[in-house]
């Protein structure tokens, strides 16, 4: 690869990620969902297993439609499960089932062993410093996409 090319940061950053979704995709495969079935399960989980669709439309980055067939393959592997909310019958709610909180257990281990193993040789430091850097990457990017 062109040395001038691959050092600059977009370049870096894609490469990064595109080897840490191989590694996690190696790793959650064997779990029988796919990525991100398994992207959506956590976030579910982070929120405390109940979340409007739209929400996880908005998180996913995704088309409403994409999100349901996601949500249509949970649902049949017994996942998740779909409600109307009591408050408004037009917003659907998420919620995680007991199995799909076992799932999401094993695919947060599985994150973290990716991101020790991204972060092998790194001293503490090293790795807040990167965090930092990192983020102010994110925060200069949604300035300029006005996010």
């Amino acid at each position: 690869m062109c040395q001038e090319f691959s050092r600059r940061l977009g370049p870096t950053l894609g490469w990064a990620a595109q080897l840490s979704r191989c590694a996690m995709d190696a790793r959650v495969s064997s779990y029988d969902v796919t990525p991100v079935q398994a992207r959506l399960l956590l976030y579910l989980h982070r929120c405390g297993g109940l979340v409007p669709q739209r929400e996880l439309t908005a998180f996913m980055r995704a088309k409403p439609s994409t999100i349901n067939g996601v949500l249509d393959r949970l649902e049949e592997k017994g996942l998740v499960r779909r409600s109307v909310s009591g408050q408004d019958a037009r917003q659907r709610l998420i919620t995680l089932t007991d199995k799909g909180r076992q799932q999401q257990a094993r695919f947060a281990e599985s994150f973290l062993a990716i991101e020790e193993a991204a972060l092998r040789g790194f001293s503490p430091e090293e790795q807040a410093l990167l965090m930092d850097f990192l983020d102010r990457v994110i925060l200069n990017l949604k300035e300029e996409l006005r996010l």
